[in-house]
């Protein structure tokens, strides 16, 4: 039974990074917070990508202390 599920959660996420792949989330080289999340959540949605779900996560810009002198 055990590895069923490792079966379903591996075809599960391979369809995830697919859907990803269509829309185009690893042709920029140049990431940052928000793709990198989109890119993850797609990969976790996986075949609910399908059916018209387009999970975004939106990060917020956070500024940095900056070291004393």
């Amino acid at each position: 039974m055990g590895r069923l599920i490792g079966i379903v959660l591996v075809i599960w996420l391979v369809i995830g990074a697919f859907a990803a792949f269509q829309r185009g989330y690893f042709d920029d080289t140049d990431t940052n917070c928000s793709e990198a999340s989109d890119i993850a959540l797609n990969i976790v949605a996986g075949p609910l990508n399908y059916t018209g779900i387009n999970p975004k996560v939106k990060c917020a810009d956070v500024d940095t202390p900056e070291p004393s002198k």
